[in-house]
């Protein structure tokens, strides 16, 4: 199959991630996430204008001008509603106020759980990562979890992870190569990209999946959707997660 290009890959991923918000919800995003936040930007634009969007910059429901590459920028509190500290935002996970956040992982395993914490023995690892940054409260606690991860190989879809940092309520991860969707505790592959055949997806992730020709692909994205994100991020801040 043909290779795609980056944008291609950036385009089916911030669309896959708005498709699955939804009207009237409360959304976060934190640190470096570019592509969450196009793709709430989008989503509020296209099928959720009421949509509650909540960044880790304090922007509730921010309207910037244009749209920074670190998702701490102060202009993302540009426009805003209101503010919101994040003690707020642990405070809207704890009593589960908070409808969707999104969250990352170095590794990730068959069950949705994320390593941001050590490569290797915990005592001695060769790779010390930056550490959970609240995920492991948020994660159990939001209503629902929403992952992306712009790289998808074995490294980072991993059997068994070397620490799990955090757990819980992971809804859907999103990649370069497919959908998975959490169903009784263990990720299944609900559509694969049209560019990634199933050999190829089994190829890429470490631990077992069920994916074949039958299985759905991905649905084309939409010239609606497309001119959307083109508007939204017309200076391709999204594209610096790859």
């Amino acid at each position: 199959m043909t290779e795609p290009t980056r944008e291609q890959i950036r385009d089916i991923m911030v669309v896959s991630l708005a498709r699955l918000l939804c009207d009237g919800e409360t959304v976060f995003h934190g640190v470096a996430s570019p592509i969450p936040m196009v793709a709430t930007l989008l989503a509020k634009q296209l099928h959720a204008p009421n949509l509650v969007y909540l960044n880790i910059a304090g922007g509730v429901d921010p309207e910037p001008k244009g749209l920074p590459v670190s998702t701490v920028d102060p202009a993302l509190i540009r426009g805003a509603r209101s503010m919101v500290t994040l003690t707020d935002l642990f405070d809207l996970a704890a009593s589960q106020r908070l409808d969707t956040a999104f969250l990352s992982g170095v590794q990730i395993d068959g069950r949705g759980r994320t390593n941001m914490s050590v490569i290797g023995a915990f005592e001695s690892p060769r790779v010390r990562l930056p550490g959970g940054a609240g995920s492991a409260a948020i994660m159990p606690r939001a209503r629902r979890t929403l992952i992306w991860r712009t790289k998808h190989d074995r490294r980072v879809f991993v059997d068994q992870l070397d620490f799990v940092t955090a757990a819980g309520n992971v809804d859907r991860v999103v990649t370069p190569h497919c959908i998975f969707r959490r169903v009784e505790g263990c990720l299944m592959v609900e559509s694969r990209h049209e560019w990634t055949s199933p050999a190829d997806l089994k190829e890429a992730t470490g631990f077992s999946i069920e994916v074949d020709e039958s299985t759905p692909v991905t649905p084309e994205i939409r010239t609606d959707e497309r001119d959307a994100l083109l508007r939204i991020d017309p200076d391709g801040v999204s594209l610096t997660e790859f």
